[in-house]
Order: C-alpha cells, then structure tokens, then sequence
C-alpha cells in the first residue's frame, strides 16, 4: 500500500514538473497531475492483473486521452495541455537508454531488441490516444444524434 501511494506522489510529482518544464499554464497543472495519476493507474492495473506492457499502454494511454478530453472540457482549454505531461509515466526512456547503452557496447542484437520495444510502446501509446479520440467523438456524434430524434419540428 504504501509502495502505491509513493508511485502516485512520485507520478504526480513527475508530471508536474515536465508540465512547469514546457510552461504550461498555471490553471492546468493540478488537474493535468490527476489525469496523469489516472493514466497511470489503469496503465499499472492492466500491467499488474493482466500483463502485457504494449496492451498496458495502449489502455494506459486511451485512459489519459478521454480523462484529458473530459479535463479540457471542464478547463475549457487545448487537450494537449493535459495530454503531454500526462505521457511522461508512459514514455519509454528506460528502454531507449538501453538502446544507446547497446549501440555504444556493441552489441546490436541487445540494442536491436530493445529498439523494439521502444518501437512497439511508442506505436502503442499513439494507438491508445487514437483510439480515445475515435471514442469521444463517436460519444458525441451519437449524443447529438440522440438529442435530434429527440427534438420535435
């Protein structure tokens, strides 16, 4: 329990500071920790109870693109500004730092392995966040369907 609690304060913590890193506005820092926060922990669930660390990030990142929809909304303001400092617990950097650690070692069979993975989670993380955008507009396609057939002529 309580090895969660410092992975969502050090999570929180992370996204802060890449958000104040790339300036972004005051008004979005807290929220745009939440979402983080949020994403993080259905990407951690997924990974923990049903394994697979491409299928964690892509669910990890659809989780960051509708709660960062849905907190631009709130904010009224761009969904990039909750969405990329939201990524930074998804990122792979360990992994590329292996590729580098590789290539200068000399060793492009270790390297090529895990610029693979780097590939895969990348094209992931991009997945997860086309999808969440083909949900939410879905959503809101089928919601003014639903409020026209509703509306009398």
């Amino acid at each position: 329990m309580l090895h969660l609690v410092i992975v969502i304060v050090g999570v929180y913590v992370a996204t802060l500071g890449f958000a104040l890193l790339i300036n972004v506005s005051p008004r979005a820092l807290n929220l745009g920790g939440v979402v983080a926060v949020a994403g993080y922990l259905v990407y951690l669930a997924y990974f923990t109870y049903i394994g697979g660390y491409v299928v964690a990030n892509v669910v990890g990142a659809f989780a960051i693109g509708i709660f960062g929809m849905i907190a631009a909304r709130y904010k009224k303001m761009p969904v990039i500004v909750f969405n990329t400092p939201a990524l930074v617990p998804l990122v792979p950097g360990g992994q590329a730092y292996q590729v580098m650690k590789y290539v200068a070692l000399n060793q492009p069979h270790m390297a090529f392995f895990y610029l693979t993975q780097v590939a895969m989670i990348a094209g992931s993380i991009a997945m997860g966040f086309l999808l969440a955008e083909l949900f939410i507009q879905l959503f809101y396609y089928m919601k003014r369907r639903l409020i026209q057939k509703r509306s009398p002529l």
